[in-house]
């Protein structure tokens, strides 16, 4: 148990204030709360780019970094000490003066398929319109369902259920951890299997952030870090890093551990899902990030060099 005379008096954490984010942020308050009991710890919300452009995909807009570059700004003037990301808004490689202090254990890392008056994505009849904001969702459905439409879909939790209740969209596929720790489970109808749509890099775990020299932060975080989903969050980071994996990119990867084995799938597509590369590797979990390079190359090497050389600038992924 962590030595509370040792704790800061103050931990202050920042955070987007979208509800989501805020409940990540809200969750690691209470933990370092149990766990430090004699240190105040608050939250500075803050809205980012990201967050302020909402008429345009983030693949146009420079990526889900544009979530993250005013909190680091925070840390590195003074104003925040740590900061909570979702793993899978995490830009694959931290910037130099930062580090990721923790990982937590993984939420649900499914994606959900929501809709009111439609069972599954079997379902849906022709020219159904889905919505998704992600490339990745989106070629897997274009390679599965050609049938169906598929149209741009940004905001919030609680903005995108507002478009789908509308009637704008037949159903939208959203990530189950941000419904489930919204207290939203019940607007999931279908779990989507990973086979059915691999999810992201990182889906279901959150990242606290701090600069690389608060040794003392990081040794604190460390009862927050799970091992097992660092392990195969790190394998899936290292796949998508030498993939250039950034939202201009189809790119799914998922490690699961199962019976002291880590198994890492992982794919490229063309966003009109008319090509999809994909293979898997299984190892020990401590060489994940290993694993995550070699999938990588072998997903090169089966012809997604090809596929990423139309969609991003070659030395952005080699």
């Amino acid at each position: 148990m962590p030595n509370s005379l040792l704790s800061p008096q103050k931990i202050i954490i920042a955070s987007r204030e979208s509800l989501l984010a805020m409940w990540q942020a809200k969750f690691i308050q209470k933990c370092l709360g149990e766990l430090y009991p004699q240190t105040e710890v608050s939250i500075l919300g803050m809205t980012t780019r990201g967050d302020q452009i909402l008429d345009q995909s983030l693949a146009k807009i420079g990526g889900k970094g544009l979530f993250i570059k005013e909190l680091e700004q925070a840390l590195e003037d003074g104003r925040a000490d740590i900061a909570v990301h979702s793993m899978k808004d995490m830009p694959m490689n931290v910037p130099e003066g930062f580090k990721l202090a923790a990982i937590t254990e993984r939420e649900d890392p499914r994606d959900a398929f929501v809709s009111i008056h439609y069972s599954g994505l079997d379902a849906l009849p022709e020219g159904s319109v889905v919505g998704t904001s992600s490339l990745r969702r989106e070629s897997q459905l274009r390679a599965q369902f050609p049938h169906l439409e598929v149209h741009p879909l940004r905001g919030n939790v609680q903005t995108r259920l507002r478009k789908l209740d509308e009637g704008q969209y037949a159903a939208i596929i959203l990530a189950a951890a941000g419904l489930k720790r919204l207290g939203l489970s019940d607007r999931i109808t279908a779990l989507l299997s990973p086979e059915q749509s691999l999810p992201a890099v990182g889906q279901g775990a959150l990242g606290i952030e701090c600069r690389a020299d608060r040794i003392d932060l990081v040794a604190l975080m460390q009862p927050l870090h799970h091992q097992e989903t660092a392990y195969c969050v790190e394998a899936e980071r290292a796949l998508s890093r030498v993939l250039g994996g950034s939202c201009q990119v189809p790119l799914g990867a998922f490690a699961e551990i199962s019976n002291g084995t880590l198994q890492l799938r992982g794919f490229v597509a063309q966003p009109d899902g008319k090509r999809i590369v994909s293979d898997a590797l299984n190892g020990k979990p401590e060489t994940g990030i290993t694993m995550g390079q070699q999938l990588a190359q072998k997903l090169i090497n089966k012809g997604a060099g090809e596929i990423l050389a139309t969609l991003v600038p070659a030395e952005g992924w080699k």
